[in-house]
């Protein structure tokens, strides 16, 4: 890992070298720096180049805080709304013999055995979500992977992990990560998400060439990015 300060902000970047005769520079959409050099370029020289592109690299990292992550704070109080697939359902929590979650008769009903307590409150419903997202995910990739016939890669891997700041990510090459947090929105929101993510596969950057192809997949990827925003906002 390397770095240039750029005013008062860090740019950390991961060199790869290549027999490629120009250097490239991508922002990957978890904003990490990459740089695809040739052979025997020195590092002096790669940094020339990182600081001549720093305006552009932090645009683009600043790009990506758009997919923050806006749901409010819980409380994990009986009365709370939650949302599991695009619906709304009002949490129940009570205290019984076991600790469990199930979705019944409109509600979120939440057992914690012995006391109610809201940090077991929160853990039993993150790993219900996690649980769901985990079968959810693979289902809707699958899908969402099949409407990429015509582009060269293989199905990605999905890696589900919390991120404070993402919805999604892909490192571009096998692999997608995806926050279990979207499992609140609905299908087809999340499908916006991983068609988004594997068109990185087809296109690194935000550039022209990859709302196209993003258009091409899902011509109507703008409403559901719409209302993911609205719904977990």
């Amino acid at each position: 890992m390397q770095r240039i300060q750029y005013g008062t902000k860090d740019i950390f970047f991961e060199v790869k070298w290549s027999s490629r005769k120009t250097l490239a520079i991508e922002v990957h959409p978890d904003g990490s720096v990459h740089i695809i050099a040739p052979h025997n370029t020195l590092i002096p020289e790669i940094e020339r180049k990182v600081e001549k592109r720093a305006h552009w690299i932090v645009k683009q990292q600043k790009y990506f805080e758009q997919f923050l992550p806006r749901t409010p704070e819980r409380q994990y109080l009986s009365g709370e709304t939650h949302h599991y697939l695009g619906k709304s359902y009002i949490l129940k929590v009570s205290d019984g013999s076991i600790n469990q979650v199930k979705l019944k008769a409109g509600k979120l009903c939440v057992v914690c055995k012995g006391e109610i307590k809201q940090d077991l409150v929160k853990k039993l419903l993150a790993q219900w979500y996690y649980q769901h997202a985990e079968k959810k995910f693979n289902l809707i990739a699958k899908d969402a992977y099949s409407k990429f016939k015509e582009y060269d890669f293989k199905m990605p891997k999905i890696e589900i992990r919390r991120m404070s700041k993402r919805w999604g990510s892909s490192n571009t090459i096998d692999k997608i990560t995806i926050n279990p947090e979207i499992i609140k929105a609905s299908s087809k929101c999340i499908e916006y998400v991983l068609i988004h993510e594997m068109t990185h596969f087809v296109v690194t950057n935000h550039n022209k060439k990859f709302y196209e192809t993003l258009t091409g997949v899902m011509p109507n990827w703008k409403k559901w990015k719409d209302k993911l925003e609205d719904k977990l906002s």
